[in-house]
């Protein structure tokens, strides 16, 4: 698989030799996906404007590699643009783990777009962390509410004693749901689910879309909705490609990304609400969704895990968490 993946890099960089941009833009989700619809909208909107002078080619989830390599490609150029989420770059990025700490974003998705795409302390102290890992952070893109998917409602931290979940393998998102009892299982998302289906775990987390379009309804009895977390994937570019651009197509390229920042939110809440009616009809699963009671038990036994975060990422972590709660309690008034 390695000398595929090495002989594919080689064929991607001899097809980029070409005297206008071409742009390689990779993603962590499938076709149909909220990051497909983007890169989707993305490159109809770069090729327009540029007359079709720059190209986009989207790579859905599978086709370059994990994300992990996804990521790889982009430091090494071999790839311009690629979707990074915080579930795997936190090994690379400790402090994106911010963005798997429960109950620290608000309970109300306009809250957390401004704060996402503003230009504040939070995106500055987040570009110098990836920068420092030659990855240029363009966008913070949220995808709607992690929901819990399991073969029993997840009502208290009680619930999840001994319950094997499949969790991405930030090492934050791992101690979050030890913190409730669980037993966090990483493994790949292709793997999800036949591992449901075999009963290799017990249940999963993943946006209302995620869970319909790959089908893990059919193989779970109960979704749980906490709002306990934002499922936040970041835009990321190679810097030396973007500083490339002359400085016309670096302003298309950023007036582009810009603009479907309020567009992609709007898209992603039709998407989730949309697919939760499907879910619905094409299957007998249970919904359930927590009480303010049964959500602050939640968020007692996840406070712990912010001092793990901050004694792991160091000042600029706490920094990170005291931009977040400055920007909350400023939009909340």
């Amino acid at each position: 698989m390695r000398r595929f993946f090495l002989l594919f890099t080689v064929v991607l960089l001899v097809a980029g030799c070409s005297g206008e941009p071409q742009i390689r833009f990779a993603l962590e989700e499938v076709e149909g996906s909220v990051q497909d619809a983007y890169a989707q909208r993305f490159k109809a909107l770069v090729e327009e404007r540029s007359e079709g002078r720059i190209k986009v080619n989207v790579y859905p989830y599978g086709a370059l590699g994990s994300s992990a390599q996804l990521t790889e490609q982009v430091q090494n150029g071999v790839v311009q643009f690629a979707f990074a989420s915080p579930g795997h770059l936190g090994s690379v990025i400790p402090e994106v783990q911010a963005f798997s700490l429960h109950f620290l974003f608000s309970d109300d998705e306009q809250v957390n777009q401004q704060i996402f795409t503003g230009s504040g302390e939070l995106k500055r102290l987040l570009s110098e962390a990836y920068r420092e890992k030659n990855l240029l952070l363009l966008s913070m893109v949220q995808e709607g509410w992690m929901v819990w998917t399991g073969d029993r409602p997840l009502r208290s931290p009680s619930d999840f004693e001994g319950f094997k979940i499949r969790t991405m393998p930030s090492p934050l998102l791992v101690e979050a749901y030890e913190a409730y009892g669980a037993n966090p299982t990483p493994m790949p998302y292709s793997e999800v689910y036949s591992a449901l289906q075999l009963n290799m775990i017990d249940g999963q987390v993943n946006p209302v879309f995620a869970i319909e379009e790959m089908s893990f309804y059919e193989v779970q009895e109960v979704m749980t909705f906490a709002n306990h977390l934002p499922f936040v994937s970041t835009l990321v570019a190679n810097p030396a490609f973007m500083a490339g651009l002359s400085e016309s197509d670096r302003e298309l390229v950023e007036s582009v990304r810009a603009e479907l920042d309020d567009e992609i939110f709007e898209l992603q809440q039709r998407f989730n609400r949309e697919r939760l009616e499907t879910i619905r009809e094409e299957s007998d699963i249970q919904v359930v969704r927590l009480t303010d009671e049964e959500r602050e038990a939640f968020r007692n036994a996840a406070m712990p895990v912010r001092d793990s975060y901050v004694d792991s990422v160091g000042e600029r972590g706490k920094a990170i968490l005291e931009a977040v709660t400055a920007a909350r309690s400023r939009l909340e008034q």
